[in-house]
């Protein structure tokens, strides 16, 4: 049973000689060789055998390496003297050598026959001198061998550990999943928030990242429920465990300007109680915590015990600016601040008790100038915008959660939380050459409980109850002191400036009980029986101002809206289990009790619908995997598509939903094949779906060179495709991982515009993604990448499409413990640009030194060093083309201080 293991080629390779030059390589030269093949009793080559040389004095390791797919091996001696040679491999006996090397020139050659033994899996050690191991569902992996010296915080390392991903956001991914938790030492603070951590927490006390594969959130549930979630914990060095340590890091713009940085980190991990303290400030456009709702609001689709998951007010109306394929932190003007204040307590073995405290203050620039031609169903004008925005945030998030072990067999958790959102905006805004000031005041309190009692009833059964109760309100204040809709109202004397006052609000209360009974032969039952209701408010009122008076604007512009939604359920699903075959049955009954009030009405309906779906995987063998499935999926309207009045949703926009109840149904099939494991040197992974919406709520739109109005309309057939593919090769002979993305996606929809016929609209996505990364063991590495986007839209017999490229080049200098150097370099290309002036380059640079035997440390930060002060892009859609411009931060000089205790 061999296990080609990538954690095991990264290390073996680490201490090879490179000799010419890939990319960036530096070059080590050594004379010295030892050679031969490895083989079985059946004279078959042994392929990526574990290669390692010791001392025969003390068994300090001089070298090692694996065996080729034809078994050959080349290692070198660093000095004379008597040797162990050993080859090893998964289901076959060590095969010891001695070595007498009596000339570091010389050449050996060492053939051996290895012979075959049989392993008990209970605990695969991949080798003990090399920092993988695998025990049952988890992944042990040695911290410190990944370490190059140039790491800060948690995510810098994780992103050099093949196998794990950390996206652009902090996302970290194991193949294709995003992990369930990042906990220290067997305890969770953040659950999906744990970018708060990863993106704080520092590197230097980490000892093991341990990969725990099907995980189950409730620890009762382990080896019931059918589980493939992945979690990670982060194990700490002894002498970092049941004492406070940290650090303190300062840093200001040696140019004068208002940039900075600074942040603490203040932790003590013990055995009963666990503190962590952080707090990050900066102005240099970087995200201390990522996406926060998910913090607020974490999401557990489809786990046992959960109901309630994504019920959450949404917004209509909104002052956010984004970037379309741009690092969104360099047109961040920002001053955040941050504090988070977490502690974990375990009073006894049976009860456990959580605290967090999460404050953020953030105030964001924003500047943009764009130019947008419309031109969809003879529609012909363009509008111009030159747009400044600062957006204040504040958020306050407390949370309280209990776990008590009834008994061996029971448990209880109880979890309440409440958040404080508030955002005040304000643009100023040139549109079509005429000034305008926008203001925008929200808040949004939410306060969330959650209480699970967990029954375990024998080792195959366990019950699980659990209620839920949420109340969310979100008001706004809206404020235009400019009127754009002379051509939509007919409104004497024109009227000066307009307002809109906005209550959105929710309150929901769920109940399920859910019952799992895992049978011997590995079948699974489960059956869930629940209630969930929640009820929506939506209420807007729209005036004019003219001259000190408020007008009030004809019918249809005002909401006052209660949409009730009551959902008995009952759901079953069989897990079937025959060999290396899944078959995987699930059907959910819905009872739905809906109600609307609005304009004066009332309604009800009471509509049934069972939701089907069946799913089969098959495992081919140890490396190969195929997986399909099916579902027919009916989906109740929400509150943004019933509402039947206008809200004004910008400056000069307008939207509103189809006046009535409505369900919306669309089957799916996918498909999936996995060719290895995501820890092998090789790991491919291909991803097919397609989808028919049988009905879907698309948009009836009046477009208006100063006005647009949208109404939701239901249309019948829309059909869509996607197909992704990844691959993900550890190269051994260069110490270097390869990646491969590729993308495609279609879909077609429908809409009108300016009361046209029904327009048919097609639109198409590619993308193709290139990366490698070194892990070389010498004072270089590298890494480099490019992706390739390409659209295209066409409705009306007009097809419109453009390429984007974005590409990167790292490289990374270690020179010793002490100095270490990056220079990152970025180049963005849009086609859809006029040449000269679409294409961008940016180069920062890093630099760190640690003062020997000190706590103190130094570093130097340099961003835009090209000074590219904006840049340019376009965007197509079926009704117009854009292109925008973007104000950049411009180049600054940081330096920092770092004090470690």
């Amino acid at each position: 049973m061999k296990k080609k293991n990538k954690f095991k080629y990264l290390f073996n390779s680490k201490k090879k000689t490179l000799s010419g030059l890939f990319l960036f390589l530096l070059c080590f030269i050594s004379n010295a060789q030892i050679s031969g093949t490895a083989v079985n009793e059946l004279k078959e080559p042994v392929a990526f055998a574990t290669v390692i040389l010791k001392t025969a004095q003390d068994s300090s390791i001089v070298a090692f390496t694996q065996t080729d797919q034809l078994g050959f091996y080349n290692i070198q001696p660093e000095d004379t003297g008597a040797h162990f040679l050993t080859i090893s491999s998964l289901s076959y006996k060590a095969a010891p050598v001695t070595i007498n090397i009596i000339d570091v020139k010389e050449e050996i050659t060492i053939n051996v026959t290895m012979q075959e033994q049989q392993l008990e899996l209970n605990e695969i050690i991949i080798n003990a001198d090399l920092p993988i191991r695998i025990k049952k569902d988890t992944i042990i992996i040695d911290a410190k061998a990944f370490i190059q010296g140039n790491e800060e915080v948690v995510e810098d390392l994780l992103k050099k550990i093949p196998g794990l991903i950390v996206e652009a956001d902090g996302t970290i991914k194991i193949g294709n999943q995003e992990v369930e938790k990042v906990m220290v030492q067997g305890d969770d603070f953040f659950e999906k928030g744990y970018k708060i951590l990863t993106k704080n927490m520092p590197v230097k006390p980490l000892n093991k990242i341990e990969i725990l594969q099907h995980y189950s959130n409730n620890k009762l549930l382990k080896g019931v429920e059918e589980s493939d979630k992945v979690a990670l914990n982060l194990t700490l060095d002894e002498d970092a465990k049941r004492q406070w340590f940290g650090n303190v890091e300062i840093g200001q713009d040696l140019e004068g300007d208002s940039f900075y940085q600074a942040r603490f980190n203040l932790m003590s991990f013990g055995k009963k109680n666990k503190f962590y303290f952080l707090g990050n400030a900066n102005s240099t456009g970087q995200e201390a915590t990522g996406d926060v709702s998910t913090l607020i609001n974490p999401i557990r689709y489809e786990e046992p015990g959960r109901v309630g998951d994504g019920e959450q007010v949404s917004n209509l109306l909104s002052l956010e600016a984004g970037l379309y394929n741009f690092k969104a932190s360099r047109s961040n003007f920002n001053n955040a601040e941050l504090l988070s204040l977490n502690a974990i307590f375990n009073p006894s073995e049976k009860l456990k008790l959580k605290t967090i405290g999460f404050f953020n203050w953030d105030e964001k620039d924003f500047f943009r100038n764009s130019t947008n031609s419309f031109f969809a169903n003879d529609t012909d004008f363009t509008t111009t915008e030159d747009y400044v925005l600062r957006n204040k945030y504040q958020t306050s998030f407390g949370k309280f959660q209990l776990n008590y072990d009834i008994s061996k067999t029971a448990s209880i958790e109880s979890i309440t939380s409440y958040s404080d959102r508030g955002n005040d905006a304000g643009s100023n805004l040139v549109f079509n050459g005429v000034s305008t000031l926008e203001s925008l005041t929200a808040a949004n309190q939410r306060l969330d409980h959650i209480t699970t009692y967990t029954n375990r009833l024998d080792d195959a059964r366990v019950i699980l109850i659990t209620g839920r109760f949420i109340d969310e309100k979100a008001p706004q204040r809206y404020d235009v002191n400019q009127y754009f809709f002379q051509d939509l109202f007919n409104t004497t004397p024109q009227p000066e400036s307009v307002f809109q006052d906005l209550e959105n609000g929710m309150t929901y209360a769920g109940f399920n009980a859910h019952y799992l009974d895992r049978k011997e032969n590995g079948h699974l039952l489960e059956v869930q029986v629940g209630n969930e209701y929640r009820e929506d408010r939506l209420e807007n009122k729209l005036g004019f101002r003219e001259s000190g008076n408020t007008i009030n604007p004809t019918p249809g512009y005002e909401n006052d809206t209660r949409y009730r939604v009551n959902d008995l359920y009952l759901k079953g699903k069989y897990l079937y289990k025959w060999s290396d075959v899944k078959l995987t049955g699930s059907l959910d009954a819905h009872q739905l009790f809906n109600s609307l009030e609005q304009s004066g009405t009332s309604s009800s309906e009471q509509p049934f619908f069972i939701n089907p779906r069946l799913d089969a995987s098959y495992k081919i063998n140890k490396k190969n995997r195929i997986s399909i499935g099916g579902a027919h999926n009916t989906t109740n309207a929400g509150i943004l598509d019933v509402y039947d009045q206008f809200v004004l949703t910008s400056f000069r926009s307008f939207n509103k939903g189809t006046g009535s109840f409505n369900q919306v149904e669309a089957s799916s099939l996918n498909f999936n094949y996995q060719l290895g494991n995501w820890s092998d040197q090789f790991f491919a992974n291909f991803i097919a779906s397609y989808t028919q919406d049988h009905d879907f709520f698309s948009t009836n739109s009046v477009l208006q060179p100063n006005y647009s109005q949208t109404s939701k309309i239901l249309i019948e057939d829309r059909e869509s495709i996607m197909l992704n593919a990844n691959m993900d090769y550890y190269l051994g002979n260069i110490s270097s991982n390869f990646k491969w993305k590729g993308g495609y996606s279609q879909r077609n929809f429908k809409n009108i515009i300016n009361n046209s016929n029904l327009r048919e609209v097609e639109s198409a996505n590619y993308n193709l993604g290139l990366e490698m990364r070194s892990a070389f063991d010498g004072i270089f590495n590298y890494h480099i990448g490019t992706t390739w986007t390409w659209n295209e839209i066409e409705s009306a017999g007009i097809k419109n499409s453009f390429v984007d490229n974005n590409s990167f080049l790292d490289l990374n200098f270690v020179f010793n413990e002490q100095f270490d150097v990056q220079v990152k370099s970025e180049r963005y290309f849009f086609g859809n640009i006029n040449e000269g002036d679409n294409t961008y380059y940016f180069l920062d640079m890093n630099a760190r030194y640690n003062i020997k035997d000190s706590p103190f440390s130094f570093s130097f930060m340099a961003r835009n060093l090209t000074n590219t002060e904006q840049f340019r892009t376009s965007s197509i859609n079926d009704v117009s083309s854009s292109t925008v411009s973007y104000r950049l931060l411009p180049r600054y000089l940081l330096l920092k201080v770092k004090y470690r205790f």
